[in-house]
């Protein structure tokens, strides 16, 4: 079975792309706001290291955001983020756990201006997700002008760790674009 260049023999890396990567995440009208900004903490997390790193830690991460629910982040004090920062179940950089707090408040910011992030988001790709026909791993970029914008917005409404590959990256994720290669399984079921 042929899959994207990028994914090793590691079970979880394989889970992750057969089950996850590239299936749109709450397009409209099916909002999933939770799945979206565990994604984005999780990306943001991951800036400068691998993915793997952050994906063999999830279930950390979810227990320090508490499943990801954006309030319960949102409400997080300077001591729940000391708690947090003592946990090894995640990466404990002291700047990635504050912007998940800061991060969890814009997005509530935006879910009130927008109805939910999902609408936000999804405005980007013109609410359906982009088919990209690469033919291998290196034909696919680390940004485009839609993660530029969604970068730009994003760090104007407050958001840190959201530069526009860790953006790209994001989209991918969440089925924003289609980057499975041509070559992979996976590209013609997402």
């Amino acid at each position: 079975m042929r899959r994207c260049g990028w994914v090793s023999d590691d079970p979880v890396y394989i889970a992750y792309h057969d089950e996850e990567w590239g299936v749109p995440v709450g397009r409209p009208p099916d909002f999933d706001d939770r799945k979206m900004f565990e994604f984005l903490t999780l990306e943001s997390a991951q800036a400068g290291l691998s993915w793997i790193t952050i994906l063999k830690r999830r279930e950390g991460y979810r227990e320090v955001f508490h499943d990801f629910d954006v309030e319960k982040v949102a409400a997080m004090t300077e001591e729940d983020i000391e708690q947090a920062l003592l946990y090894p179940g995640i990466i404990r950089n002291k700047l990635k756990v504050h912007a998940a707090v800061k991060n969890a408040r814009a997005f509530i910011e935006i879910q009130e201006e927008f109805g939910s992030f999902c609408e936000y988001i999804w405005s980007f790709v013109g609410g359906k997700p982009l088919r990209n026909s690469w033919n291998s791993l290196s034909d696919v970029p680390v940004t485009t002008p839609e993660s530029d914008a969604l970068s730009k917005d994003l760090k104007k409404r407050g958001m840190s760790f959201v530069g526009s590959t860790i953006m790209y990256a994001h989209m991918q994720a969440t089925g924003l674009v289609n980057d499975h290669t041509t070559d992979c399984f996976r590209y013609n079921e997402v």
